[in-house]
């Protein structure tokens, strides 16, 4: 698992993939945060960073597609998923060392948002006037998000040898996930199964860790949540042997 995890970590970071990822993530959320008047904390007048948490789960969902849309698709395009099977790993430890080489590349592009909460740190009135443990907790529901979005990234790449079909197929489950789970718990229709379709989607979770309380049930969610895709995705891979 740890030749894996050093491996992708390699290519993302001997191409352009990686610093292109940490790039535009930080350019679109900066454009949002800072230069757009409407929301923006020069524009409202309010030291806050809900806005990037409100941005960033929207950017993470195209970026990580475009990371994880190679991760098994180019391996089955070029054969190199079979000389992978000759070593001494399994299947299981593929998937997990590409998915952690995922997690590292979104904490590395988290860690220089770090600037915006010190610049809103300075800029409150009085200084130090900021919802530490909410903008704490929104981090880690940011985290957890992203782990979510790869794990749906890595199985859509585990279905096919194109990349461009492993993109658009994890963009289009991060979406129901996320988004339109939500939109149809507002119909009135779903009404009385409003519950139960807020347990299955990712928005109500990621908006009750970023509220600073973490709740286990949430974090538990979101664990079992990529347990069970990295389960499938290997359930994928195995089935190539049979």
């Amino acid at each position: 698992m740890i030749t894996v995890l050093r491996k992708e970590i390699n290519l993302f970071f001997s191409s352009l993939v990686g610093y292109m990822a940490v790039a535009v993530f930080l350019a679109i959320n900066s454009i949002f945060l800072w230069v757009l008047n409407d929301g923006s904390i020069l524009g409202s007048g309010y030291a806050t960073l809900d806005q990037f948490f409100i941005i960033s789960p929207w950017v993470f969902m195209f970026l990580i597609p475009a990371i994880t849309m190679r991760s098994f698709a180019e391996e089955f395009k070029t054969g190199t998923i079979e000389i992978l099977a000759t070593k001494p790993i399994s299947d299981l430890q593929i998937v997990l060392g590409k998915f952690l080489a995922g997690w590292a590349l979104i904490i590395i592009a988290l860690l220089p948002s770090l600037v915006y909460f010190y610049s809103i740190y300075q800029l409150a009135a009085p200084v130090g006037n900021v919802d530490v443990g909410a903008i704490l907790g929104s981090y880690i529901g940011l985290l957890l998000l992203g782990g979510a979005y790869l794990v749906i990234g890595l199985w859509a790449s585990s279905l096919t040898d194109n990349q461009i079909v492993s993109f658009i197929l994890a963009i289009l489950f991060c979406f129901v996930f996320y988004a339109l789970l939500d939109w149809i718990r507002a119909i009135e229709t779903f009404a009385p199964f409003d519950e139960i379709i807020a347990f299955i989607g990712l928005q109500a979770h990621y908006n009750s860790v970023s509220q600073g309380v973490i709740d286990t049930r949430d974090v538990i969610y979101f664990l079992g949540f990529m347990l069970l895709f990295i389960f499938i995705t290997k359930t994928k891979l195995a089935s190539r042997k049979w």
